[in-house]
């Protein structure tokens, strides 16, 4: 093979490595989808004033990070006496309690939530809860999530970020919709899945367990 052959040759092999994405990048991760539907975390106090003294949450399914889906469920009451019933609760309990919905949802409730990270509840929209020992009403604590990836320490590495990194991700269907503001949360304890609400699930017609790629 004669030398202008070869460099033709390599020069073609270099071009299509610069357009792949290097190992350890972001650029064209993939990550699989979990879509999240509205969900309750309490506080052993609350667990107790809904269900009865000394009542223990009860485990239906096991989630990542060491959460469950419980068998509990309670109705939701928004600010004009709307409610919606058959909500979720999932465990373990935490310090404070929270109430996880979607925008449809605040409508369907007549409450206005703010878009949080789990766990930032500070003032956020009121919101009560009705089980079957009893009622609480929280001051705060109703928020929609806002869309997060969870990984690993591994996955992390492997696409080059970091926990509290923010991220784009696309999902090339024919809605081919771009996610932005996508918040990074690394953990060990977490398996690699973007959780999106079913708003944003409908929208861009997504379920869980199909894939969506950073961009």
């Amino acid at each position: 093979m004669d030398e202008k052959k070869i460099e033709l040759i390599t020069k073609l092999v270099m071009e299509v490595m610069q357009d792949e994405p290097a190992a350890g990048s972001k650029e064209g991760f993939m990550v699989p989808i979990g879509v999240s539907a509205r969900h309750v975390h309490l506080t052993q106090e609350h667990v107790e004033v809904l269900f009865g003294s000394g009542y223990q949450l009860t485990k239906k399914k096991d989630l990542m990070g060491g959460q469950f889906a419980s068998n509990e469920q309670v109705t939701i009451v928004g600010t004009k006496l709307r409610a919606i019933e058959n909500v979720r609760i999932l465990g373990p309990v935490r310090k404070a309690s929270q109430v996880e919905i979607s925008m449809t949802d605040a409508r369907t409730l007549g409450v206005a939530p703010v878009i949080r990270n789990s766990g930032d509840i500070a003032g956020s929209a009121p919101i009560a809860l009705v089980g079957p020992k009893g009622a609480l009403y929280l001051k705060e604590g109703c928020i929609v999530a806002k869309r997060h990836i969870h990984m690993s320490p591994a996955d992390a590495a492997a696409a080059g970020l970091a926990d509290k990194d923010v991220v784009s991700v696309v999902a090339s269907n024919d809605r081919g919709t771009t996610f932005d503001e996508v918040l990074i949360r690394v953990d060990p304890s977490f398996t690699l899945e973007m959780h999106i609400d079913t708003d944003e699930a409908n929208a861009a017609k997504l379920k869980t367990g199909d894939t969506v790629v950073i961009k």
